[in-house]
């Protein structure tokens, strides 16, 4: 008897029909299902038919609309009434089941094939082929990036005590190295803690005198223990006010008076933001000056929640910035946030990226390109390849003129114009772009809804 063989759909434009070779004659109305039957067919579609022995889903004795299907395919035991292929008393060891998987969805079984009846039909259908491409670097991510400064290298600065600007050395837009001044502040109170160090001095010097020659008696017998003792602590005390005074005063640096002090640069880099002005009254907490050095930046990815396994630090990234033309940025991932972001179900993750031109500017938004490298190996269609029914994706590979074949794909990364193809298509297929939905839509059409086709 004829082997079982893979559906064959043949598509015509002359009536827009596809014709399945597995359909045939509509069979006559099911009689009414006896207790049996109604018990097999509560069965699950991927569970063997108890009553028959056969998978529940090609059962023809229990979906008698199914044998015309066969017959046309061939596929048939007229001795027993099942499928050829699956015959339980012809074929025993197969068990009742089909060697390819068996489609219980709506989608065309994986394998499928479509003929089309003339050379020429291809052409009036529109349909165009790409060939499957292996990704060079293996798979790629990609997601938005967000530019912005280098937290290690910009520089709020504020006042270091209460004053009044008096002098404005920089404006916005200067290039500043580390110590230079940006304003010089007159403060009453840097003015209290400078006298406060004076004093401190004069105390100190008057604090070693008295030891000094407390200990000189000492040493000619001429003064007690505790006496030296006691000018040795005045000298301990009289260092600490000292240093006290020093430190204050250290913190606000020099100025050139004694109520003056330089507000200076503290990182090498370009003067982004001032607020002081000339006679402007300033506290401690408001931010007078911004220095940021642009030489590198950091570009913070937006990882969908789906894909951060598939992240790891140390990936190369390639940086394309909108209004840059093919400008081309590169970097490696060095930070994956903890957490995940409940309204965009996204992960943020940040590159370094050199930028010694300055090209890049904060706030500038553009895609990052993750290598996954060999995470997995990896095969690349256009989006426009890849069809859906339900939850199954579609390819349709070209075999030859005028044939191809339905492939269930797993696919895996996607972006606007290309989509990872996980398994179902080999690098150097021919894959359908153009038309595509065509075919799939031609197949649809075709269903013969529990799925007896290889």
């Amino acid at each position: 008897m004829p082997r079982h063989s893979n559906a064959l759909i043949v598509l015509g434009l002359g009536l827009a029909l596809l014709v399945i070779a597995c359909g045939g004659d509509k069979a006559e109305p099911k009689p009414a299902a006896t207790a049996a039957t109604a018990a097999t067919a509560a069965k699950g579609e991927g569970e063997l038919c108890e009553e028959h022995g056969v998978l529940e889903a090609i059962c023809t004795k229990c979906h008698p609309k199914l044998i015309p299907v066969f017959q046309a395919k061939g596929d048939w035991c007229e001795e027993h009434g099942f499928p050829e292929s699956v015959c339980p008393i012809c074929h025993p060891e197969k068990g009742g089941r089909p060697a390819g998987k068996v489609s219980t969805d709506d989608a065309p079984a994986d394998g499928t094939k479509i003929r089309l009846k003339e050379a020429e039909t291809a052409r009036l259908a529109g349909i165009e082929t790409v060939k499957a491409m292996e990704q060079p670097g293996g798979a790629r991510l990609e997601v938005v990036a967000m530019i912005g400064y280098d937290a290690t290298r910009r520089a709020e600065i504020n006042a270091r005590a209460v004053g009044v600007v008096r002098t404005l050395h920089v404006d916005i837009g200067d290039t500043v190295q580390k110590g230079a001044r940006l304003a010089t502040i007159e403060s009453a109170a840097v003015g209290e803690d400078r006298s406060r160090l004076q004093a401190a001095d004069a105390r100190v010097k008057a604090a070693q005198a008295g030891y000094d020659r407390e200990k000189g008696l000492y040493d000619k017998g001429l003064s007690s223990a505790k006496q030296v003792a006691v000018a040795e602590q005045d000298l301990a005390v009289a260092r600490a006010d000292r240093a006290a005074a020093s430190g204050a005063v250290g913190m606000v640096g020099g100025g050139g008076g004694a109520g003056l002090y330089a507000l200076t640069a503290p990182i090498a880099g370009t003067v982004t933001q001032r607020t002081a002005t000339i006679g402007h009254l300033v506290d401690l907490e408001e931010p007078l000056f911004e220095i940021v050095d642009t030489s590198r930046m950091r570009a913070d990815l937006d990882v969908p929640e789906t894909e951060l396994t598939a992240v790891r630090r140390g990936q190369e990234v390639a940086i394309e910035v909108e209004g840059l033309g093919d400008s081309e940025f590169r970097g490696t991932i060095d930070y994956i946030a903890p957490a995940i972001d409940p309204a965009t179900r996204t992960a943020k993750t940040r590159v370094m990226l050199a930028n010694p031109d300055g090209t890049l500017r904060a706030n500038m938004v553009g895609k990052g390109v993750v290598s996954l490298g060999a995470v997995r190996p990896t095969v690349s269609v256009p989006a426009s390849a890849v069809q859906r029914v339900g939850e199954v994706a579609l390819c349709f590979v070209k075999l030859g003129e005028g044939e191809y074949e339905a492939r269930r794909v797993k696919t895996g990364l996607a972006s606007a114009e290309m989509v990872e193809i996980l398994s179902g298509v080999k690098p150097g297929e021919d894959v359908v772009t153009t038309g595509s939905f065509v075919l799939k839509t031609e197949t649809l059409k075709g269903s013969i809804g529990a799925g007896c086709c290889d």
